[in-house]
């Protein structure tokens, strides 16, 4: 059995989840089901990001203590996994004691090996950042390009990380494809900013009398953690690094993490200053960083002054949580950014999901009880299913592998149009009046087909999924890929129509 730890980028606990939080959450979740279906040991982890300088103004402004306004924020990313049914196995909190302990445990380690020291930081400092931006940076008038705002001028005593002593590594890493980074058009940002001039030394602490809130310096009390060695250890404390016994055993089976799934924004943090820190503390490298893009609105970036974010939960909760899940796998460019509309998004649901799969599920069932007594009839061959469903099985395979998420789901949607044009070619309602001996062939053709479908739709559409393999009498337990074998239902099984996959949605 292999092992396979994928994590997503904790989310910053300052507000409510948005729908790009729900598409990464969703990736991963579809990844890792993926790698179970293939018999993988699977850890996925994600979490939230507790500490600084917005959190603790954030908790002011509400008038609430920090504790008690990130654990109020912390949980509403916690109920996703409900919401999206999600399945992580850990859920770090960077204000826990064992992050914390695990995050003062590689600060000593990077400490003992020479690569932190104390110096005079000046710099422009973006709140909304939360980090200092290089003057070539800026734009024109000499603001943030992304929160429109002058960044502060500071001047403070800061702890600083010797990050340009493993950028040649890092950078031979990110080239031979030790570290793969995918879209190869991330590698290719990720070694310009690299360059000829290298990586340079950052900033790793802030004065407590700044940052009152965050992870204390292991040997100064009077800083705490800048958010690089706070926020990016989760990956590691998270399964157990600064544990011993049953904990610390996860991180020794599961470390080097397999994929760190992240937004394109924090790149170069995660290919760079993280690789570094992992380098300088003796740890081994993660195997692979996948790339996705960003969700705009109807068009246009999301902000609250233009009254366009979208909330994922009020979708859930209109449209369900499959509903959901579908149009951001499908429609959003696995790595690249798309938009969500509402229009489109209720067009995804009727052409594909109401109209296109539920169909083809109630017309096989109901064309089963009609036809063959409500049972599985005699094992037919595939004739004409069988070559081309495979093409599609090994289509979603690949774009699993190679992290593209929509071409997957493309992938399945072949094979439901499969098993829609194969009961359209050989009309099994006239075959039945003409030739009806042949009617149960074609109709085991098409369970043996739906009970594909639900296995590879498992790590997109869970419940979906489920609700098929038990309407056509399959073992709604065994989605491994390894089933993937012709001729598994057993003549005579119980074939029994439930509700509506999905209803078709008048808006």
């Amino acid at each position: 059995m292999n092992k396979f730890y994928l994590s997503t980028a904790i989310a910053y606990v300052n507000a409510a989840p948005h729908i790009g939080h729900a598409l990464e959450f969703v990736q991963a979740d579809a990844l890792t089901r993926y790698h179970r279906a293939k018999g993988d040991s699977v850890f996925f982890l994600t979490g939230t990001d507790e500490h600084g300088v917005k959190i603790f103004e954030a908790a002011q402004e509400k008038g609430m203590e920090t504790k008690a306004f990130v654990d109020f924020n912390a949980k509403q990313f916690e109920d996703l996994k409900g919401i999206l049914n999600l399945a992580y196995d850990g859920f770090v909190r960077t204000s826990s004691e064992h992050h914390k302990k695990g995050a003062q445990k590689i600060w000593t380690a990077m400490f003992d090996a020479g690569d932190i020291y104390k110096g005079i930081y000046k710099g422009n400092y973006c709140v909304g950042c939360e980090s200092f931006i290089p003057e070539k940076d800026l734009d024109e008038a000499g603001n943030c390009p992304i929160h429109k705002k002058k960044p502060k001028t500071l001047e403070e005593e800061n702890y600083f990380f010797k990050l340009s002593k493993y950028s040649d590594a890092i950078k031979k890493a990110i080239e031979s494809d030790k570290l793969l980074i995918l879209p190869e058009a991330r590698k290719n940002e990720m070694l310009n900013l690299i360059g000829e001039e290298g990586l340079k030394d950052v900033s790793f602490s802030r004065p407590k009398d700044v940052l009152p809130w965050g992870v204390t310096v292991p040997n100064d009390d009077s800083q705490v953690m800048y958010v690089w060695c706070d926020a990016l250890s989760n990956y590691i404390t998270g399964i157990g690094y600064a544990e011993d016994g049953d904990e610390g055993n996860t991180f020794k089976k599961f470390w080097p993490c397999d994929v760190h799934l992240i937004g394109k924004d924090i790149l170069r943090f995660h290919a760079g200053i993280w690789i570094g820190m992992l380098m300088s503390a003796g740890l081994a490298l993660p195997k692979a960083i996948y790339v996705h893009g960003f969700v705009t609105s109807e068009g246009e970036k999301m902000s609250k002054s233009l009254g366009n974010v979208i909330n994922p939960l009020e979708y859930v909760e209109k449209y369900g949580s499959e509903a959901m899940r579908y149009y951001l796998l499908k429609e959003i460019p696995t790595t690249d950014d798309g938009d969500f509309s509402h229009k489109r998004f209720l067009e995804v649901f009727n052409s594909e999901l109401a109209n296109s799969m539920g169909n083809l599920v109630n017309r096989v069932v109901m064309m089963t009880d009609r036809y063959c007594e409500g049972k599985v009839p005699k094992m037919a061959d595939g004739g004409g299913v069988y070559e081309q469903l495979m093409l599609s099985v090994e289509a979603y395979k690949a774009a699993f592998e190679r992290f593209d998420l929509k071409v997957a789901c493309e992938a399945l949607i072949s094979i439901v149009n499969l098993g829609n044009k194969y009961i359209d070619d050989k009309k099994p309602w006239a075959m039945a009046k003409e030739n009806p001996g042949s009617v149960p062939e074609v109709l085991y053709n098409l369970l043996e087909l739906l009970r594909f479908v639900g296995i590879l739709f498992s790590p997109i559409l869970p419940e979906c999924s489920v609700k098929i393999l038990k309407q056509i009498g399959a073992d709604s337990n065994d989605l491994k890929l390894d089933s993937l074998k012709w001729g598994v239902l057993k003549q005579g099984t119980a074939v029994s129509k439930s509700e509506v996959l999905f209803p078709r949605i008048e808006d």
